[in-house]
């Protein structure tokens, strides 16, 4: 049975369109850093290293006030003790026991110790939960310090490099060149025969080749963007170089040097803790995450506690920042967008 259906004159008309909401944009418009900041979050991996790394920035400032044990407060009757943490211990770990002679011993039950060390103690009886925050502090100043000192000297150093050129830029790569050539390890060495292990050595090696790459990756930018229309457009407006390489050229790479800038933060850490580890870094009482690991290399064997702790927070350090720098890079530069 076919069914008839009638269609009226009505539908037949034209649709009216509003001519004033044909250039309305429904979607709200959004600057390149709220666009940028939009990717990074649909990055798991980037969201959850930034967590990791401000509660690993909040700890080492405070955790070592968190007890009432100082860094360098030393008693042997309580030292090489295995961690005990309130609480844990009832589900048989981080209870204060450890293997002696093939057996389970409970060294404070033994030495009739009623104190918590949540990460043990050391071989002078040093509480080392203090003293890993503590060394958490010094290499993340380490680490801060490398990208200040890029930040500043390597940008505006690779910046006048290749805005001026010719003659100028000459001079300035010629000396890149030399610094370059010296290893790092050679440049903290007669830092310490100059001055003496420690964060100041460290620090001014740093400061003499920790920018060279920085200052290169901007040269290379500037030379690529100086020959822009909106610089022309600057220097025909009577604009000066300095206000045309500070205001305009540097701000439109900025994503290239956050980029690189979170790239040698890991660097930077490494770099402390390997010369921590082969006798370079601080000084004793001082710790850092190197000097921490490299006491506990020693015992680790018998008492791996000792290099677990400074060593898990230092690798968590280091694959955080690499994984913010990765989701930074996919973010920021447009070349990586899908």
């Amino acid at each position: 049975m076919i069914v008839e259906e009638k269609i009226s004159a009505e539908q037949f008309q034209p649709a009216h369109i509003d001519a004033a909401k044909g250039e309305v944009i429904e979607k709200p418009s959004l600057s390149f850093w709220q666009d940028s900041w939009l990717r990074v979050r649909k990055n798991k991996g980037a969201i959850v290293s930034l967590v990791l790394l401000v509660l690993l920035i909040l700890m080492a400032f405070i955790g070592p006030h968190i007890n009432h044990y100082g860094f360098n407060n030393q008693n042997l009757t309580k030292s090489n003790l295995p961690p005990r943490i309130p609480g844990i211990e009832k589900l048989g770990i981080f209870d204060g026991t450890q293997n002696v002679g093939g057996q389970k011993v409970n060294l404070y039950e033994q030495k009739g110790i009623k104190d918590y060390y949540w990460f043990g103690t050391d071989s002078l009886g040093r509480d080392l939960f203090t003293r890993v925050w503590k060394g958490t502090r010094i290499s993340l100043y380490i680490a801060f310090l490398a990208a200040a000192i890029n930040m500043v000297i390597g940008v505006a150093y690779g910046a006048i490099s290749g805005y001026y050129g010719g003659k100028v830029d000459n001079v300035m790569q010629r000396i890149i060149e030399v610094l370059s050539g010296i290893p790092d390890l050679v440049v903290v060495i007669l830092m310490i025969l100059i001055l003496k292990p420690g964060i100041l050595s460290i620090t001014v090696a740093l400061s003499i080749t920790g920018w060279v790459g920085m200052a290169r990756v901007v040269r290379g930018q500037i030379l690529k963007l100086k020959s822009q229309e909106y610089v022309l457009a600057a220097k025909t407006l009577g604009a000066k170089d300095g206000k045309i390489i500070f205001k305009h050229l540097i701000p439109n790479m900025a994503s290239v040097i956050i980029i690189n800038t979170m790239f040698i933060i890991p660097s930077a850490i490494f770099f402390e803790s390997f010369l921590s580890f082969i006798g370079l870094g601080l000084e004793a009482p001082k710790a850092s995450l190197g000097t921490l690991i490299e006491d506990g290399y020693k015992v680790l064997r018998f008492l791996p506690y000792q290099m677990l702790f400074p060593a898990a927070i230092l690798s968590i350090i280091m694959i955080a920042f690499n994984l913010l720098a990765d989701g930074l890079r996919d973010a920021l530069d447009p070349k990586m967008r899908d």
